[in-house]
């Protein structure tokens, strides 16, 4: 007879499995561009209530399917920017994969409706692993000396926003991604006003164009 601790191991288990499962689901059925909760439940071979149980609504989903994103594949790829010689560059290469896997995905900046949001909240949890980069590249002079690492994720969603569209080229995308990183070049640059604090506007204003 199974003990109350072993059915309730199993529990965890089975809910683990079940995340899983979702999120895997998520990324195949957003990659097809045309999603829905009932779709990704059915490819995670699980019941939409199962689904619900975990991931209450849309943004839920999107959270998840970013953050396995961005822990699979660009995290390894932020641990090898660390000991590369040209430090802006190496965000450069960050920000155009982080593109292409957001692309791959092609419902993902559509399928909820706050990606922006979304997208600001989980890019923050890298601002850590982004920081020694960006004090390298700033040392070295090739990163203006004004820019913080809390404003490498709204950089980043600016990015997502305007060139991870469905349908977006990829030479477009590594065009403006060019375009965007001179921006990060510290000669002539013009200095960056103060952020008041709890002030968030591109998050509202990125929001608005996502949503539209």
């Amino acid at each position: 007879m199974t003990s109350a601790r072993g059915r309730a191991a199993r529990r965890r288990v089975d809910a683990r499995s079940s995340v899983e499962r979702i999120i895997a689901a998520g990324r195949i059925v957003l990659g097809e561009g045309e999603a829905s909760l009932e779709r990704i439940a059915a490819e995670a071979g699980v019941g939409i209530a199962t689904l619900y149980r975990h991931f209450p609504n849309r943004e839920a989903v999107v959270r998840a399917v970013l953050e396995d994103i961005l822990e699979t594949d660009l995290q390894p790829l932020i641990e090898r920017a660390a000991e590369a010689d040209d430090t802006r560059q190496a965000l450069q290469e960050i920000a155009t994969r982080l593109l292409d896997l957001i692309a791959e995905e092609r419902g993902l900046v559509t399928f909820a409706g706050n990606f922006a949001d979304v997208a600001v909240d989980v890019l923050q949890r890298f601002s850590a692993s982004l920081h020694p980069l960006l004090l390298r590249g700033q040392q070295a002079g090739e990163i203006r000396a004004d820019l913080i690492a809390e404003d490498i994720p709204r950089f980043l969603v600016m990015a997502v926003a305007g060139l991870a569209l469905p349908g977006t080229a990829p030479s477009l995308r590594a065009r403006f991604i060019a375009l965007l990183f001179d921006a990060l070049n510290p000669a002539n640059a013009t200095a960056l006003p103060p952020l008041s604090p709890g002030e968030d506007d591109l998050r509202t204003a990125l929001g608005s164009v996502t949503r539209a």
